[in-house]
């Protein structure tokens, strides 16, 4: 079984990138399953009923992160969204769900598990490693396919992730920086590892941000607005795993990013 993850959608620049390279992407890699981080697929910044539609016309799952709540009214739509799912670790208060079990065209279900890092990440998120035991101990030993997706600010936390997890899940995916990192390895027994999977947005920009205003933040250490990125040449990073759906372990992972031109 092969599943794709595209990292962390940015805009509607970012959107309209994976609606068009998706239905292909899923086509080259023979993929039968699809996840999506698309937290900042609304204006850059959280995400709305709308944009998981979008995103979900060509993806199975989409998952969030720290800006889950950016968007003003999404708390009140994302329970009507049953292929949605916020980190787990918020608080049990908070409206949503955290994981859940999919259809698998192998049989068996497919878990995916949203997780938020606590290194240099808000407080209000509890422990993403008590929190994801407490999911896998519950999880019906049927669904042996269960992909993780950490989103965390610190390599060293998603490493320390991966390994705590090796040979418990098919995978541990970082999200949240934007830049794909070159450490995608198979962690024995069959555990796929990226520290992060990369972004979806424009290839001129700072993490999907227009590059001028950016810099004249930094360099001025003022307030400065920053706006997306919608047109142009856009990038789409992501990964492919290959994992046996009898026993869910991984046997490659293979990490992609390809461009396109936005109008």
């Amino acid at each position: 079984m092969n599943i794709l993850f595209i990292g962390d959608v940015v805009g509607r620049g970012g959107r309209e990138t994976v609606k068009t390279m998706l239905p292909d992407l899923r086509r080259e890699f023979n993929a039968q399953f699809a996840i999506v981080n698309g937290e900042n697929s609304a204006a850059g910044a959280g995400l709305t009923a709308g944009c998981v539609r979008e995103l979900l016309a060509a993806a199975d799952v989409v998952t969030g992160g720290d800006h889950t709540w950016d968007q003003k009214g999404f708390e009140l739509e994302i329970d009507r969204l049953d292929r949605v799912i916020r980190p787990a670790n918020f608080s049990k208060s908070q409206p949503g769900r955290g994981w859940g079990v999919f259809r698998n065209p192998a049989g068996g279900g497919v878990a995916v598990i949203s997780l938020l890092g606590k290194v240099f990440m808000r407080e209000s998120a509890c422990c993403p490693f008590e929190k994801v035991q407490e999911i896998l101990d519950s999880l019906p030993a049927s669904v042996k396919v269960r992909i993780v997706d950490l989103h965390a600010e610190a390599t060293s936390e998603k490493i320390a992730m991966a390994n705590w997890l090796a040979g418990r899940v098919t995978a541990v995916i970082g999200t949240h920086t934007h830049v794909q990192t070159a450490d995608a390895r198979i962690i024995p027994p069959g555990t796929a590892a990226i520290s992060d999977v990369g972004m979806v947005g424009a290839d001129n920009s700072v993490l999907g941000r227009d590059v001028a205003a950016v810099i004249r933040k930094f360099t001025s250490g003022m307030p400065v607005r920053l706006p997306v990125v919608e047109t142009g040449v856009f990038r789409l990073d992501g990964c492919v795993v290959a994992c046996d759906s009898a026993t869910g372990r991984a046997t490659a992972i293979t990490p992609f990013s390809r461009k396109i031109n936005i109008g």
